[in-house]
C-alpha cells in the first residue's frame, strides 16, 4: 500500500537570488507522517527553479548566481522574448539550466539530506515574486 501526502507551499521572493526553504519542506514531509519514500518537490513556475546545494557558505551561492549569469545574462540583445522585462527570457533560460523539481529520499519520517545540503528556491527575475512550490510525500 503506498501512503501519499501533498502539500502546497507559498513563498515571496525578494527578487533575483536563492531563499532556503529546507525547513517548509521538512515540515511537510512531518506533517506527512510517511517514515520511508520520497519527497518530490515541484515549483509551478517557468522563471524560478529549485536546487540542492551547500547551504554552510553563501558564497556558493553567490557564485552559482555569477555562473548562470554567464550562461544567461540579462537583457541579452539576441533574446526576442522580453515581454515581461529585459529578465524575461533571461528567467526562462535560467530555469531550463536548472530545474523546477527534485526528489529527496525520506527516512525515519525527516528528510535525508546531507550535512551541508539545502533546499532553495532560486528566483531569477529580478522582481519580488509569489512562488508556489508542491510538496509529495510518498511511502
Amino acid at each position: 500500500m503506498v501512503l501519499a501526502h501533498q502539500a502546497i507551499l507559498e513563498f515571496s521572493t525578494a527578487g533575483r537570488g536563492t531563499r532556503d526553504i529546507t525547513d517548509a519542506v521538512a515540515g511537510a514531509v512531518r506533517e506527512s507522517g510517511i517514515a520511508c519514500g520520497v519527497a518530490h518537490v515541484f515549483v509551478q513556475h517557468t522563471s524560478c527553479s529549485l536546487t540542492i546545494t551547500e547551504n554552510a557558505d553563501p558564497d556558493v551561492r553567490r557564485d552559482l548566481e555569477t555562473i548562470v549569469a554567464r550562461l544567461a545574462p540579462h537583457g541579452d540583445p539576441a533574446f526576442r522574448h522580453d515581454a515581461e522585462g529585459p529578465d524575461d527570457m533571461a528567467a526562462h533560460a535560467r530555469t531550463m539550466l536548472t530545474d523546477t523539481a527534485l526528489t529527496v529520499p525520506v527516512g525515519g519520517g525527516r528528510l535525508l539530506l546531507g550535512t551541508w545540503q539545502g533546499i532553495y528556491l532560486w528566483e531569477h527575475r529580478t522582481a519580488q515574486h509569489r512562488r508556489t512550490v508542491v510538496v509529495t510525500v510518498l511511502g
